[in-house]
């Protein structure tokens, strides 16, 4: 048996919608922090044939299937018996999918010898979602074309970044990512300018972080978010991916800066609100959020380690 851990990350800057060739390609840069109390387990067994199971329900699933087929072209790799455990939500927008192929890809380089480095298992995790290229390091992590390999921005030691989460809801969500984004470009009259701004908004957040300027970080952070949501909510139909305490929480957020509370809040595909602050405001930010009506529990992170083998 092959063991693997990965964590999600959270895009600060956001990527949304894929380039129209093959690869699963980001039509957007985009910079993350990989979270350290959140993890993915990934076990895998040789079997007669492929089985999914995932937090103990075994299931069909097209996207991990797509991404065996594929990776078989080039690999010998047998059928595997997959099992897999999220401590936290599944498909709620907590990035799962991010750590789930990014251990899947790491247990199958051990497990099939392939002896790819983390840059080439980025690649191929990439495949299977694009955000998974990024958990396969730790710290702050870009994604960037033209080879669109993650790679390291910073290590954890560079700068200690908190992450609250505010849980708002444990349900998956109705309309997956992929299928989200392929409506966005279709339909949305703002995704072109969209995809056009956001290399500044990853220029700016990365010399943001060269400095350790929190305030610079933060204000890309919640921009970039709140462009991304605007081409989801001017979809057709619409992707209205928040719910009222989500909107709750990002007025919460707000009202602790007024207060000289610094924090910053980005959301995914997902009603999940994420806000960042500096460990001198960590208590103060969770507390807020804990009050907030409607927020079931607020997670706390700080930066974890890239995807990774266990014994």
């Amino acid at each position: 048996m092959t063991r693997a851990i990965a964590h999600p990350n959270i895009a600060l800057i956001k990527y949304w919608g894929k380039q129209e060739r093959a690869g699963n390609l980001p039509a957007t840069p985009s910079l993350s922090i990989t979270l350290d109390k959140l993890e993915t387990v990934t076990e895998l067994q040789d079997a007669d044939k492929d089985t999914f199971v995932i937090n103990g329900a075994e299931r069909e699933d097209a996207k991990v299937s797509g991404f065996l087929q594929r990776l078989r072209q080039q690999f010998d790799v047998p059928p595997l018996l997959i099992q897999t455990q999220n401590n936290f939500p599944t498909g709620a927008g907590l990035a799962s999918s991010a750590s789930g192929f990014a251990a899947l890809m790491c247990a199958i380089n051990e497990h099939a010898s392939l002896r790819l480095n983390p840059e080439y298992m980025s690649e191929w995790a990439r495949q299977g979602s694009a955000s998974a290229a990024r958990s396969h390091f730790g710290g702050f992590v870009s994604l960037v074309p033209p080879i669109w390999r993650a790679q390291p921005a910073a290590p954890a030691s560079h700068w200690d970044i908190r992450t609250l989460i505010a849980i708002t809801d444990t349900s998956p969500k109705s309309v997956s990512s992929t299928s989200g984004m392929n409506r966005s470009r279709e339909t949305s009259p703002y995704y072109n300018a969209w995809v056009r701004s956001s290399g500044e908004d990853f220029t700016n957040a990365s010399d943001a972080l060269s400095r350790r300027d929190f305030t610079a970080l933060g204000a890309a952070t919640e921009l970039s978010c709140l462009k991304m949501h605007s081409v989801m909510l001017t979809s057709v139909p619409t992707l209205a991916y928040w719910n009222e305490t989500t909107l709750r929480c990002m007025n919460t957020v707000r009202a602790l800066r007024a207060d000289d509370v610094e924090s910053y809040f980005t959301i995914d595909a997902g009603p999940q609100l994420k806000a960042i602050c500096e460990p001198r405001h960590e208590d103060d930010v969770a507390s807020a959020l804990l009050e907030v009506e409607g927020v079931l529990d607020v997670l706390r992170c700080g930066l974890g380690e890239g995807a990774r083998i266990s014994s």
